[in-house]
């Protein structure tokens, strides 16, 4: 998956700051900035090529549905509002999604998707881009050895070190579909060319022992040591 740059656009602070810590969870998604002003935007959108916006409807100086019209058409744009009676003008011009206010993590992954799967190529990615506080990591995947879920964090696990990140790790694992990792257990996904062996219900990776649940239990065995 492609890493897809983004543009918050609400007079709202609150709003703004709720859809950044959306964005933030999400690993293929980069904030390239955050507006009050949609005008503003507009401007920046002139300096950086920008993949998604999320554009709030009714704005002071400006509606979202006007400002989409003056976008490129290679803008997707995903609309927010906090009045279900406006999100019809959405489809005016074309909107990817509309999200109705408060906006959950869950409804807000599902309008992502939808640009996430127009933008997947057909290769599997190779590497990953990690946000860890203010800094970012570029991890290649043959270095990582499983990811761990602590609370609202996911752990990468990699040979020499354990990178903390404010992430999902149910997106992570639709995002590593098909690159050779594999879940386990609810707070556990593993490469699987980095698991050693099996004993009962736990996988070997070097000195480390992660649990596989039941419900895993007969895809794990399967696809790691029957393939």
């Amino acid at each position: 998956m492609p890493i897809l740059k983004c543009l918050v656009v609400d007079d709202e602070e609150l709003a703004r700051d709720l859809l950044r810590n959306h964005i933030e969870k999400v690993p293929y998604l980069e904030l390239s900035g955050c507006y009050a002003n949609p005008l503003e935007a507009l401007d920046r959108l002139k300096e950086e090529p920008i993949d998604v916006i999320f554009l709030d409807i009714q704005m002071p100086e400006i509606k979202g549905v006007e400002l989409a019209k003056l976008l490129p058409k290679t803008v997707k744009v995903i609309f927010t509002t906090a009045y279900a009676e406006y999100a019809l003008e959405g489809f005016e011009v074309s909107a990817t999604d509309y999200l109705l206010k408060p906006i959950t993590f869950e409804r807000f992954l599902k309008a992502v998707e939808k640009i996430g799967n127009d933008h997947s190529g057909s290769d599997p990615i190779k590497s990953i881009t990690v946000k860890s506080g203010y800094d970012l990591y570029k991890i290649h995947l043959q270095d990582i050895s499983f990811i761990e879920s602590d609370s609202e964090y996911v752990v990468y696990h990699t040979a020499n070190k354990k990178i903390l990140s404010n992430q999902s790790l149910t997106v992570l694992e639709k995002q590593l579909s098909g690159s050779g990792f594999i879940r386990v257990h609810r707070s556990f996904l593993v490469n699987k060319s980095k698991v050693n062996g099996m004993q009962g219900r736990e996988l070997l990776i070097g000195e480390h022992s992660i649990p596989v649940s039941d419900s895993y239990y007969k895809k794990v065995r399967k696809e790691i040591f029957m393939s």
